[in-house]
């Protein structure tokens, strides 16, 4: 028994240092790097091979394919496009891991396949490409998201890393907790896939929270509508989810601007406006007519929305 007791009190002694000196290694190694990782500025990088190789399989890349990188880091991911496609254009910001990157390729023949776009990817004009990966810096995640789905041409398909709630903020369903006008604007110009859960510790620093994997398939052709309306009009509608559609635009100021573009638009149509006219009636009218006064945006759908937004066109309200 006192043998027993005294190999559980090795073991437990032994573990603990050897888990320490391997984590001293890795910091040892990071330093001589010279590299300090801003996790302000979203820094974690991909470190689980078997996750990064999961998410160029998700890809799906053919060696014809030109694939953008947001956020490469030191290159975890970009060596294993690298050997798939024909061209990888990796879009850092931070000069140091662009240093690193570019060490990592230097007298390979994986360097002439690289091209590096040095600057802030919401300010930069992307490129043409066939497939975007990407480990996003959590605080450009939504406005990224619109950037690429407005982007023209279309590219085939997105495999992208975000935080685990908007992850599933963007697959969200009519119903769930988390459907909000993210979710309906992304399903409104894309196929949205959830494709996998990375845990934190697959990262170095480890961020604070949960990671999911998302794929996004834009829809080509994309519905006929003007979006900043479309999105105008699911601002009203959001704004309180769980209001009914009548109340959200009884709102005194959401009437003022429906009838200030009413007017506008009946000016360039070179049509009159009744001396009665009651924005506050006509709206309860287009609303009644179509069913929806009493419905709640937590509840519609995409095709809902665009049967409200047709409905207030074709009565002359604008939401743009």
């Amino acid at each position: 028994m006192r043998l027993r007791r005294g190999c559980r009190s090795l073991y437990g002694l032994t573990m603990p240092k050897e888990r320490a000196a391997k984590k001293t290694r890795q910091h040892e190694h990071i330093q001589k790097q010279g590299i300090r990782f801003h996790t302000e500025k979203g820094q974690h990088i991909l470190k689980n091979p078997l996750i990064v190789n999961g998410i160029v399989e998700k890809a799906a890349l053919r060696s014809t394919d030109v694939a953008l990188e947001v956020g490469p880091g030191t290159g975890n991911m970009t060596v294993k496009l690298l050997d798939q496609c024909k061209k990888v254009i990796a879009c850092e910001l931070d000069p140091r891991m662009v240093a690193e990157l570019r060490k990592r390729v230097q007298g390979t023949p994986a360097a002439r396949k690289l091209e590096i776009i040095v600057g802030d990817v919401l300010k930069t004009d992307l490129p043409f490409f066939d497939v975007c990966v990407a480990n996003l810096p959590f605080q450009i995640s939504s406005p990224f998201v619109f950037k690429l789905l407005l982007h023209r041409p279309f590219f085939r398909c997105a495999v992208l890393m975000f935080q685990r709630e908007f992850a599933q903020r963007l697959v969200a369903k009519p119903g769930d907790s988390l459907y909000c006008r993210l979710s309906v604007n992304t399903q409104l110009l894309a196929r949205v896939d959830h494709l996998m859960k990375v845990g934190k510790n697959n990262f170095r620093p480890p961020p604070k929270v949960e990671c999911s994997v998302v794929r996004l398939e834009p829809r080509n052709p994309p519905p006929p509508i003007n979006f900043k309306e479309w999105d105008g009009l699911l601002r009203i509608a959001f704004n309180r989810k769980n209001r009914t559609l009548n109340a959200s635009f009884g709102v005194s100021s959401v009437q003022a601007l429906l009838e200030k573009n009413y007017r506008i638009h009946c000016s360039c149509k070179s049509i009159a406006v009744p001396a009665d006219f009651n924005v506050k009636e006509k709206i309860a009218s287009v609303l009644s007519a179509g069913g929806y006064g009493e419905r709640r945006a937590r509840s519609m759908d995409v095709d809902d929305f665009l049967s409200v937004l047709e409905a207030f066109n074709s009565n002359g309200f604008h939401f743009a």
